[in-house]
């Protein structure tokens, strides 16, 4: 597996980690809990849209990585 497909499948990895924490966030009932499941996916998403730019930077100056 290259670098780029493991990047990638972090990526897609890190967006389903997003989604959980979303959803419980949601079905929470208590406060607390609800506000640090969703501070927690704030802060992945903030990771998400990093490697993102990330992997736009990879495909853009190395030609291998390009459409992986």
């Amino acid at each position: 597996m290259t670098i780029a497909s493991n990047v990638k499948q972090t990526l897609a990895s890190l967006k389903g980690a997003e989604a959980d924490l979303s959803s419980l966030a949601l079905r929470t009932q208590e406060f607390e809990s609800k506000r640090t499941l969703h501070e927690t996916m704030m802060s992945v998403h903030e990771v998400v849209t990093d490697l993102k730019k990330r992997i736009g930077e990879m495909e853009r100056e190395e030609f291998q990585y390009k459409g992986f």
